[in-house]
């Protein structure tokens, strides 16, 4: 990924520095009550959440992108094996 001219590292999902923008929810209210009750941060709260999920997302995408190279590589390997496989002791 490529942000201000500068490579970004494979774990940044966003650009925390971005100016926050409010929007409009709906939840349930009996959930929101106790989040509020334990002073949660529902911002915050639901950032982490997000980050979470696209990461799963485009975990879940890049495998089944590659799934034919995996298969492929894995089925060599079952094949003919490793290059190591005579140098290894365990």
């Amino acid at each position: 990924m490529v942000y201000r001219d500068k490579v970004m590292p494979m774990a940044t999902v966003f650009d925390a520095d971005a100016p926050r923008k409010a929007v409009n929810l709906t939840v349930n209210s009996d959930l929101l009550h106790r989040a509020r009750a334990l002073k949660i941060n529902l911002s915050r709260t639901l950032e982490v959440a997000l980050v979470s999920e696209m990461k799963k997302r485009e975990q879940a995408e890049w495998l089944a992108a590659n799934r034919a190279a995996i298969e492929g590589y894995n089925e060599l390997v079952e094949g003919e094996g490793v290059f190591s496989d005579g140098l290894r002791s365990f």
